[in-house]
């Protein structure tokens, strides 16, 4: 699933007439990059979330066959729902199948899918979320074995759970907003509405294996801001 119904308000003025999806790289578009690279992968059943501007992306899709992926939209036009709340609207569209990859659109890396997948399945967790040692505002935190413990907030201190600190040492990582969820996680999100994944994965962290993935070391660019799309055209061969 890629994650398309955000608003893209830091890629304005771009986004103040189109979806961040179709933000421009080079020749190509955020979403077409993603698709292309996904299908590489061997992923050829993807839904796509929409919201900001649904219009051109449905007709993008439309008008390029899909970019070679058989292309399902999840309509968030009535309403955005977030990550957590995206996911669990689209639950339908993914045919009962036992692991789904979700990303989000604005995001470039040169992860290795299969790596990511091979680890979700050796550990058979619930979730398993790609991260990386970089800096960040904010940190998913980690037990030594790789079990997903709580969140911080590097800039106002904020943790949760709040009784952060008992749990011993703990490893920070960045999200990179890659991630693979199982059947079990994603058929019954136990939140309602308008929510993140990561409010999931806090969530069920304590009845469910929420693991990471240490992908550090990969190119990963977050094309959230005007001056990230040069820096992605010139990245473009290494994630392509």
């Amino acid at each position: 699933m890629l994650l398309s119904a955000g608003l893209g308000t830091r890629l304005r003025p771009f986004t103040d007439c189109h979806p961040k999806a179709l933000a421009p790289i080079g020749d190509r578009t955020l979403l077409e990059i993603n698709i292309r690279k996904l299908v590489h992968a061997g992923i050829r059943d993807i839904v796509v979330n929409v919201h900001h501007f649904a219009g051109q992306i449905i007709e993008a899709v439309r008008q390029h066959n899909g970019f070679g992926a058989n292309v399902l939209i999840s309509d968030e036009t009535a309403v955005v729902l977030e990550t957590g709340g995206g996911v669990q609207k689209a639950a339908p569209l993914f045919d009962n199948e036992e692991d789904i990859l979700v990303c989000n659109v604005d995001i470039l890396s040169n992860i290795d899918i299969n790596a990511l997948y091979a680890c979700h399945r050796q550990y058979q967790a619930a979730a398993t979320l790609a991260v990386q040692h970089r800096s960040t505002s904010r940190n998913l935190l980690f037990d030594r074995d790789g079990n997903l413990k709580g969140w911080q907030n590097n800039v106002t201190g904020e943790v949760r759970p709040a009784d952060l600190g008992s749990t011993g040492h703990l490893v920070p990582f960045a999200f990179s907003g890659i991630q693979i969820l199982n059947r079990k996680l994603y058929q019954d999100i136990p939140l309602q509405g308008k929510f993140s994944l990561i409010d999931v994965y806090l969530y069920c962290m304590n009845s469910h294996i929420i693991k990471g993935f240490d992908h550090t070391g990969d190119v990963l660019l977050d094309v959230g801001k005007p001056e990230a799309l040069e820096k992605a055209r010139a990245i473009l061969d290494e994630i392509s």
